[in-house]
């Protein structure tokens, strides 16, 4: 006789199965085994709401299979994924397996000694979570059936609506309307070309009579120009600062797939896949099959002391002493209200598994994506990167003039990891050049005084990385769905990708259109927001 343990995966089943011997039998459900029926509503909205489930399709054999383990066992462990979604899997297999010893264990990371102490410490399925899930699965669904066929009778058949996708739909057809409807302002700058011991740096018109420059036509600046041409750059000021950045803190699920679009040019949904892989198990030579990362459905930035330790030790022996700060780095949970701390940040589960390691065992996007992982947890931990920041001022008359240059002191976590930035992001101190060392009072000689034309743009077309970065903003939806979300409005041909970049097609601004006045309360960016606080 053995303890059934019942598992969504597969893989993580034979993961799990390798670690716990022969006193356990591991089972997969491969996702849900119950849900709202396909066809019909499935919900009785005269009764409380009151749901009808049905077998999901194919899943009926699975069903007997775990009814029968079940029966031989001593007890039944369920140890469906730590979320919501897994909390309800966990639910309907006790309701299916109707035996009474019944218990859920968590496993967070599917390493042994995290496994083994998951074993030890079962506890009850939360009806909380359960309920959460049951709530958002009916209301999406009232939405997408009582919503949807108005879009069929209006549009076509086989259009969809979603709750949280119509309100994303909703985000890129706003944008660009917004980039539509926007009027360049035509703006001027003026940028003098400065020279001292041949080391050439830029100044910047600043302040005109104390105020921020306003210069709109070419006259106003060619005027400006007229003004200083031929006079001298005396420096007036100077001001020299340490600035430090502060490493980032390890990922969430968010914060995961902003980075591994911008840096890998992943979609959110291929993130995801590599990262339930890396995190179910990969087999590692000799190891056989790991767990490779923490759980990857996660909003918390908190990370476990024994992480941090084992982080605080690989950066003392592989990196010179001044790389490792005094006390570690703290990251709490998230500010998002929505946020679910239940899990720590996605993290390598053994820092020792360097990427390189493991290289020759994964794919190029496993190992990609766990390099970025690995690499983002072990800077977390490491010293802030130090810049020496100078700012010289030249006053001439009623215009100030300002050079802003920046050099590195110490490199510190950027010796490992630097952050990506999409174009529009704004310049860092990296990118500012070194300033030659001046002193008050001292000339510099002035090579041109240039204008330059400018004319304002609109916000940029939402990227994968910042439209999940919005959603999140706002409170909407999960980090888990965030994936789902934008490859059905893909898929759906609400939107296309052009350039990395959302547009919408003439058919989902036809979607918005019609739906959005029909139901703006039910897609209204504060509802959807509020709805998820509640949950």
């Amino acid at each position: 006789m053995s303890t059934l343990v019942v598992v969504e995966s597969p893989a993580k089943a034979k993961t799990i199965g390798k670690y716990l011997g022969s006193a356990y039998t591991v089972k997969a459900t491969i996702g849900h085994i119950r849900d709202l029926p396909e066809r019909g509503l499935g919900v009785d909205v005269d009764d409380d709401f009151k749901p009808t489930f049905a077998t999901v399709k194919g899943k009926a054999k699975t069903i007997t299979e775990l009814k029968k383990a079940a029966k031989e066992a001593t007890g039944v462990l369920i140890a469906t994924d730590p979320d919501r979604e897994g909390e309800a899997i966990a639910w309907h297999v006790a309701d299916q397996l109707k035996v009474k010893n019944v218990r859920r264990v968590l496993f967070h990371e599917i390493t042994k000694d995290a496994i083994r102490q998951a074993i030890q410490q079962p506890i009850d399925i939360d009806d909380r979570k359960v309920e959460a899930q049951l709530a958002r699965r009916i209301l999406d669904r009232l939405v997408g059936f009582k919503v949807s066929p108005l879009l069929w009778k209006a549009i076509k058949t086989g259009l969809s609506a979603g709750r949280v996708q119509t309100v994303a739909l909703r985000l890129i057809v706003e944008r660009e309307e917004a980039i539509r409807g926007f009027v360049p302002q035509e703006y001027w700058s003026i940028t003098a070309r400065c020279e001292h011991g041949k080391q050439a740096f830029d100044a910047e018109l600043h302040k005109v009579g104390g105020h921020k420059p306003d210069i709109r036509s070419e006259q106003d600046a060619a005027a400006i120009v007229a003004d200083v041409q031929g006079k001298p750059f005396v420096v007036t000021d100077v001001k020299r600062k340490e600035r430090r950045k502060h490493p980032y803190a390890p990922f969430t699920t968010s914060t995961l797939q902003q980075e591994a679009a911008k840096q890998l040019g992943f979609s959110s949904r291929h993130t995801m896949r590599q990262a339930q892989q890396l995190y179910e198990g990969v087999e590692v030579g000799d190891e056989g099959s790991v767990g490779l990362i923490t759980y990857m459905r996660t909003d918390s930035t908190r990370v476990a002391p024994s992480a941090v330790e084992a982080a605080r030790k690989y950066i003392g022996a592989h990196f010179p002493p001044a790389y490792l700060p005094k006390s570690p780095n703290l990251y709490g949970s998230s500010k998002n209200p929505q946020a679910q701390d239940a899990h720590e940040a996605v993290r390598p589960t053994d820092v020792d598994r360097t990427p390189e390691l493991v290289r020759p065992h994964l794919t190029k996007d496993q190992f990609r994506l766990y390099q970025l992982v690995w690499q983002r947890f072990i800077a977390s931990q490491m010293a802030p990167t130090v810049y020496d920041t100078t700012t010289l001022d030249f006053e001439i008359g009623r215009y100030l003039f300002r050079a802003t240059g920046s050099v590195i002191l110490f490199d510190g976590y950027h010796r490992l990891y630097h952050e990506a930035r999409e174009k529009g992001e704004g310049r860092t101190l990296e990118d500012l050049a070194p300033l030659p060392a001046l002193d008050v009072g001292v000339r510099v000689k002035v090579r041109a005084i240039d204008p330059e034309q400018h004319f304002t743009e609109p916000l940029p077309r939402f990227s994968e990385a910042s439209l999940v970065k919005e959603l999140e903003r706002l409170g909407i939806g999960r980090p888990s769905t965030y994936a789902q979300i934008t490859s059905t409005l893909v898929q759906r041909h609400y939107v296309t990708l052009a350039e990395k970049r959302f547009r919408p097609s003439e058919l989902g601004e036809t979607v918005e259109r019609l739906l959005i006045p029909r139901f703006p309360d039910i897609f209204d960016v504060q509802f959807t927001s509020r709805m998820e606080t509640e949950l």
